[in-house]
């Protein structure tokens, strides 16, 4: 294992999946300097108490597994992911990748402002364009209407601008829309942003002579956005099935694949959010709105497509540039860019003990900063998953660990699980029926 010291500080644990979990656990509390309480916290989880203070009609609370994506180092920073995620093969997947991405400087990545909008629908209009230049001439009054979120302004948010939309051909009647754009700095800043949005509803209507319907933010945050990109030496891809060359050619053709098919974009822009999801779910935040968003963005331009980007470049494309008199040589570049809206304070975020531990493995000091790792993150997944279909095909490495799930279905416990996962995928028949089985002979 890799020397965790504080004098070398690296995600990169060898033979981390190896160990057992109180041993994996002292080794998360040593890098991230956890209490006694913070690790015990990763360990219980949500109370019912708790639970029954965050949503209505609370009966108990619901276990999932959280684990850590190793090896990760994005803008030169060693990271650990926390995860979490009940699918076989997600957080191994993430780790190799990121294991991959070493080779090359690992993940760089950025993001835009935290705005977010919100949208008011004005009805029964009627002069739109008379109503569009009230808006816009009484937009510093909109602007301190919608000031209502003191913590917000006090660091420097708030509302910053008024677009207008006109939606003529809709199945009802023409629609006015408007948008408030709204800074929410480290906050998710849904309730602030609906907030803002009922307080400037009433002047609207005045200055339109329309009827305010729905007041309430959009998950489609295109102006919120985070990016991640990698560079990844060929030969890094090698192994005694294929060069590397090959491997990089077939994940560039599954990209076109999804760039171009919608079915196929569906499937592959899930792969991207089994990765960001964990790491939302892991820190309290709206895995739903992220998901919403992201598939929003992926047809904006009239077809739903794929949301990475991968080719094959030269070392001409590199920092640095090729050698002079040196054989070209190839790489693969990847990049994800999609809307991002994720919060570090307020919600669940605070409200969650395990959230809390969460944020503090990932070491992050703002909401740009954890949507940045949360993009690498599903760069990170998306290779991964294109990596094994482009090569030894999804299921070889997916089965063999869905086959521990398949033993405890069967009833087995404590070492017998992993004796019979194995036995399973030596088998190559992953069935509960075929488990029960080699229990019984057990």
């Amino acid at each position: 294992m890799a020397d965790q010291s504080p004098s070398v500080r690296t995600s990169r644990l060898s033979g981390f999946y190896q160990k057992s979990v109180a041993e994996r656990t002292s080794l998360i509390a040593q890098w991230a300097n956890l209490s006694p309480e913070e690790v015990s916290a990763l360990h219980s989880g949500l109370s019912v108490a708790q639970a029954d203070k965050m949503i209505e009609n609370v009966i108990g609370v619901y276990n999932l597994p959280l684990g850590i994506g190793t090896n990760f180092i994005i803008n030169g920073r060693e990271v650990l992911v926390p995860m979490v995620v009940e699918e076989p093969s997600v957080v191994a997947g993430v780790s190799y990748a990121a294991k991959l991405a070493r080779s090359g400087g690992g993940f760089r990545t950025g993001s835009t402002r935290s705005i977010m909008i919100a949208q008011v629908q004005l009805l029964g209009v009627a002069d739109f364009e008379q109503a569009r230049a009230n808006i816009l001439a009484a937009k510093p009054e909109l602007l301190a209407a919608a000031n209502t979120s003191p913590t917000i302004a006090a660091r420097g948010g708030g509302p910053i601008d008024i677009e207008v939309r006109y939606l003529p051909d809709t199945l009802t009647e023409p629609m006015l829309i408007v948008h408030l754009l709204f800074d929410a700095l480290d906050a998710m800043g849904a309730n602030a942003i609906n907030t803002a949005a009922e307080a400037i509803a009433p002047l609207l209507e005045r200055l339109t002579g329309g009827r305010a319907l729905l007041r309430i933010l959009s998950n489609l945050s295109d102006q919120r956005r985070a990016w991640a990109e990698v560079t990844i030496p060929a030969e890094t891809f090698s192994s005694i099935h294929a060069s590397g060359e090959e491997v990089i050619a077939g994940i560039v053709h599954a990209n076109a694949f999804a760039l171009a098919d919608p079915y196929r974009a569906a499937t592959h822009n899930k792969g991207i959010l089994n990765g960001i999801d964990a790491v939302a779910i892991a820190t309290g935040n709206d895995w739903r709105a992220i998901e919403a968003g992201a598939h929003a963005y992926a047809a904006r331009d009239g077809q739903y497509r794929g949301l990475t980007e991968w080719r094959v470049i030269t070392d001409n494309d590199m920092p640095g540039g090729q050698t002079e008199g040196a054989q070209r040589k190839l790489a693969l570049y990847g990049r994800l860019e999609m809307p991002l809206a994720v919060g570090i304070v307020g919600g669940a975020t605070r409200a969650h003990p395990t959230a809390q531990v969460a944020l503090k493995i990932l070491g992050v000091s703002s909401a740009r900063e954890l949507a940045e790792i949360m993009v690498a993150v599903g760069l990170a997944q998306n290779l991964a998953a294109i990596r094994a279909l482009a090569t030894e095909g999804i299921q070889r490495g997916h089965m063999a660990l869905h086959a521990r799930q398949v033993a405890i279905a069967a009833g087995a416990t404590g070492e017998a699980i992993d004796r019979i996962a194995a036995q399973l995928a030596a088998e190559g028949q992953i069935r509960v029926e075929r488990a029960r089985e080699l229990l019984k002979g057990m």
